[in-house]
């Protein structure tokens, strides 16, 4: 089985060594930035098949990273780690590009789980497409379409899209969409989820006769495949 390439972009030595043993025995070909300008090099020069990076770097930071090279439509899976728990900065990363985020300190089983986790969700974007009525996924190019109109989402909406294409007619729960789509228990006092749902929603229903997201009202969220 090919090994998956993994890129840590982390200045913190004593971290990336332990992060680099950690994932080597666990079958992973690892490579390491120490600071951000160097390791945007690498995530230009070569294919990865994940990015774990922190946010604070020297040189350039971990947000600039990721933005730059989102910019120009390399969706490698990008795991956030950092000192930095608040709601607002999580979402300022999930919005900036990543797929996933890790408060320091962690243990390294979690941060393995969360890797395997990231790993499973893109490598089952198998050549595949799927179309529910005028709406198309396309899941290799990562490119979503409404009739002859080109939708632009973020990696984390088109996570949110397609989880909910594939639970099509099944009302999920807010806190069963943090788990899968976010990888944390659902926090009662966050309106994330509602955020990203309405985000969501303004690009592929707005402007629609028929509409695919309906709320259901203390519960969670609805995405009803047989339009009227």
């Amino acid at each position: 089985m090919l090994k998956s390439n993994i890129l840590i972009i982390e200045d913190e030595k004593k971290l990336s060594s332990l992060l680099s043993r950690a994932l080597t025995q666990e079958g992973y070909s690892i490579d390491i930035a120490l600071d951000g300008l160097t390791g945007e090099k690498k995530v230009l020069s070569d294919n990865f098949h994940l990015i774990i990076i922190d946010v604070m770097l020297p040189h350039k930071d971990g947000l600039s990273v990721i933005s730059s090279f989102r910019a120009i439509h390399i969706n490698t899976p990008v795991l956030i780690i950092t000192a930095k728990g608040e709601i607002e900065d999580r979402i300022k990363g999930l919005d900036i590009g990543g797929d996933d985020y890790l408060v320091k300190p962690f243990a390294i089983s979690e941060l393995l789980a969360r890797v395997r986790s990231l790993l499973r969700r893109s490598s089952s974007t198998v050549q595949k497409t799927i179309r529910v009525q005028d709406l198309t996924l396309d899941l290799v190019k990562r490119k979503v379409s409404r009739g002859k109109n080109f939708i632009d989402l973020s990696s984390r909406e088109f996570a949110l899209l397609e989880y909910f294409i594939t639970n099509k007619d099944k009302i999920i729960t807010r806190s069963t969409l943090c788990e899968h789509i976010w990888n944390y228990n659902f926090d009662t006092g966050t309106n994330l989820v509602d955020v990203y749902v309405n985000h969501l929603r303004n690009k592929i229903d707005i402007g629609y006769k028929n509409k695919f997201l309906k709320t259901i009202r203390g519960v969670g969220y609805q995405f009803v495949s047989k339009l009227n």
